[in-house]
């Protein structure tokens, strides 16, 4: 049995305490607000569920990272990238971005981020917490990704891509953008060969958190970011 949350003040159990099997469901109930989401972030914890269910927490163990410095870029990727087919802008379609996140990516299939995801994570970008990282071409969105920036750590939520290398431009951007600003990690949460191929590597979730203690207090004050940062790196 998991614990049931009441919807005052935050308060989590300790990640440890998350069951084996699903591997870290750790609580349900609780809320979406800003001080939730702050609270669960900062302990290695984030809420996934589907519509009709209750809010649940996860904290799994191992946890996926990327740190910015190490990711891969393969030889075609490095191409699409010099030739700039895709022009990258930052926080300037978070909305259009969640919502192209949340589309089934199979007919018939639902989705886990539900209209009230959306809603908290669109306040969390209002709050300058949640940012987005976009790949138009022809003035249209094409791919992306969004996900929470807390001291010198970004998590990472879903992304997105209407095109070949759509969103893998958008995260090759947000690894170089984050690398500069001094970010040690980018939480990516569950494993998949996809990030692994792009230099995703399991953490213990101790270690994980043990991180997460040092890093999150750190770093600048929330805000949204630069739009036109991405013109600033060279893939030369």
């Amino acid at each position: 049995m998991i614990p049931w949350l009441e919807g005052g003040a935050p308060g989590f159990p300790p990640v440890s305490a998350a069951l084996d099997d699903p591997n870290g469901l750790l609580a349900a109930g609780g809320a979406l607000s800003p001080e939730w989401l702050l609270e669960a972030y900062r302990h290695g914890i984030f809420p996934w569920f589907n519509a009709g269910e209750p809010i649940l927490w996860w904290s799994p163990n191992p946890r996926l990272v990327l740190i910015p410095d190490a990711i891969r870029i393969s030889h075609s990727l490095r191409k699409t990238l010099r030739r700039g087919r895709f022009e990258v802008r930052f926080d300037t379609a978070f909305a259009e971005v969640i919502e192209a996140c949340a589309a089934p990516r199979e007919p018939g299939l639902g989705t886990w981020i539900t209209a009230e995801m959306r809603r908290a994570y669109c306040r969390m970008h209002e709050l300058g917490v949640a940012h987005s990282v976009e790949s138009w071409r022809d003035g249209k969105l094409v791919g992306g990704l969004y996900g929470m920036a807390l001291g010198r750590v970004f998590f990472g939520e879903s992304m997105f891509s209407r095109e070949s290398d759509a969103s893998k431009v958008a995260l090759a951007h947000l690894a170089r953008f984050l690398g500069a600003r001094g970010y040690v990690m980018i939480d990516c949460q569950m494993t998949t060969a996809h990030l692994q191929s792009m230099g995703a590597r399991e953490m213990p979730r101790s270690d994980f958190c043990a991180a997460l203690a040092i890093h999150t207090p750190d770093g600048g004050s929330p805000g949204k970011w630069p739009a036109d940062a991405a013109r600033d790196i060279n893939w030369c």
